[in-house]
């Protein structure tokens, strides 16, 4: 194997790669990053749950296989000089030449190196922006408890030319939709992927302008238990989660009773600067009036803030207490200059949205439970 690439090509491509390889991996060849030169090139990683597989094209003088550390390969490609690098095989070692620098590897067996899972079936297409600000949004209410798998996912429902993301830790629920083009109108699927997984994807996908999903339809057939994601040359699959999802439409309160409306930065910005004195799992309070919102932390002996900031409110006054982490999530991923605040009690949960344009409902609904305040 004997090729050429540009630097920065290399070390980009790379990087995207080894963000797959498994800290502790079962087996020895599972840290390997398997380099295929030829009409194009080829870097894969597996661990057995993700797979990464990045394309590009290059003239390979002459074409071959490798399989290198992956990790040491991506430290080596990021502290090269900005020169073109040239790999070469060598018996069992591949060496990369790049200006005056000089690296020699020592080869893993390829044999050794399992198949990495073919694709589901292509299902549809998605502005990559789009979708890594959707993901984004959603993403922030997963749990993090794996001994709770159904609350680590995201679950993508797809109906036609509608996605819908959810995700929940039983403090709040985070739903988005958006629009997407599918590759059968009437394409229906319902997956539960992993919300890390999906989030650092969606991420890293934006380098093309469209990401392209690929899902069994109903979540049976081929490619049963992965979803795929692909665009700008690069291609990932992971297992989805076998786990049911709670139901969470069930979730969304039926009525409220205020609802109010605040400036998103100056009210996130005062939600920091009064939680800074809010102990580890004591809430921020807000106290809504006509007119203005009351925020306040901290009683008695401890250390205590108040700011009062202007809002609108519709409806009944109303005092109610947030986790201020949770709160500042929610106004973050709102993408509006004005949050609403729709409330029923102190005690049932709020909707948060941004404040929708020509009054249609809003594409993102955070929901968010109080802490219950002592009397």
């Amino acid at each position: 194997m004997k090729f050429r690439i540009d630097r920065d090509v290399l070390a980009d491509a790379v990087a995207w790669t080894a963000r797959t390889l498994p800290v502790r991996p079962p087996v020895p060849v599972l840290a390997g990053m398997l380099i295929e030169a030829g009409d194009t090139l080829k870097l894969s990683s597996f661990d057995y749950e993700v797979s990464a597989q990045m394309t590009m094209d290059i003239d390979a003088d002459e074409p071959g296989t490798a399989l290198v550390s992956g990790r040491l390969l991506a430290e080596i490609s990021r502290s090269l000089p900005a020169q073109p690098v040239e790999i070469t095989t060598d018996g069992a070692k591949v060496t990369l030449k790049c200006g005056t620098a000089k690296f020699t590897l020592l080869t893993m067996p390829v044999e050794d190196y399992p198949s990495l899972p073919a694709m589901p079936p292509a299902a549809g297409m998605v502005g990559s922006d789009e979708f890594a600000a959707a993901v984004a949004q959603v993403a922030i209410a997963a749990g993090r408890d794996d001994t709770l798998p159904m609350l680590t996912g995201v679950r993508l429902e797809i109906e036609g030319e509608t996605v819908t993301l959810a995700s929940t830790d039983r403090y709040r629920l985070a739903v988005r939709q958006l629009k997407w083009k599918p590759e059968q109108p009437d394409f229906s699927a319902v997956a539960l992927v992993p919300a890390k997984t999906l989030s650092d994807t969606a991420k890293s996908l934006t380098s093309g302008a469209e990401v392209s999903i690929a899902l069994a339809a109903g979540g049976s057939g081929s490619g049963e238990g992965m979803i795929g994601f692909e665009g700008g040359g690069r291609r990932t699959t992971t297992r989805l989660l076998d786990a049911e999802f709670v139901k969470y439409q069930s979730l969304w309160p039926k009525e409220t009773s205020a609802v109010a409306e605040v400036e998103t930065g100056p009210f996130a910005e005062a939600v920091k600067r009064v939680g800074l004195v809010a102990e580890k799992n004591t809430p921020v309070r807000l106290s809504f009036r006509q007119g203005e919102v009351v925020l306040e932390a901290g009683s008695g002996d401890d250390a205590q803030a108040v700011e009062v900031l202007g809002a609108s409110l519709e409806g009944q006054d109303i005092d109610v207490a947030f986790n201020p982490h949770f709160l500042l999530d929610g106004l973050s991923a709102i993408g509006s200059d004005v949050a609403r605040l729709a409330m029923t009690t102190s005690t049932k949960p709020a909707v948060m949205t941004g404040k929708p344009a020509n009054e249609e409902d809003p594409d993102y609904r955070y929901l968010i439970m109080p802490i219950r305040l002592s009397s």
